[in-house]
């Protein structure tokens, strides 16, 4: 069954999470680009914080159990739109990148997907 999906990306440091049915929480278990000089100030809009993200064991199995997770919520007898949050520490580089590689598999999978970066474009947390 198809469903209509809301991703939103964002970061902990910048305000409380977005209202979900599913919270993907990045900050603990996966290793953070900020880390990087090169990559701190890019974003996810960047191929290299892109590939570093989806380089990093399990994200792309995440990606995968999220998408069947997705798929299980518009299985339920309740129609409506599924939302997904996706959040990192600042919001610029894990989120967002997971935020667009489960849109890509959701709308392959037949789901109407939007994506909405909240934090994306603010300024890097020093930390």
């Amino acid at each position: 069954m198809t469903a209509a999906v809301e991703i939103v990306s964002f970061g902990y440091l910048h305000d409380a999470p977005p209202p979900a049915d599913l919270t993907l929480d990045l900050r603990h278990h996966f290793r953070d680009p900020h880390i990087s000089p090169e990559l701190r100030y890019m974003t996810a809009e960047d191929e290299p914080v892109r590939a570093a993200v989806l380089d990093t064991a399990g994200v792309t199995d995440l990606v995968a159990a999220a998408s069947m997770a997705v798929a299980a919520f518009a299985a339920g007898p309740s129609a409506g739109v599924v939302t997904v949050a996706s959040g990192c520490a600042g919001g610029r580089h894990r989120a967002p990148t997971v935020a667009l590689t489960l849109a890509n598999l959701l709308r392959l999978a037949g789901h109407e997907v939007t994506v909405t970066h909240r934090d994306l474009h603010r300024p890097v947390v020093q930390r």
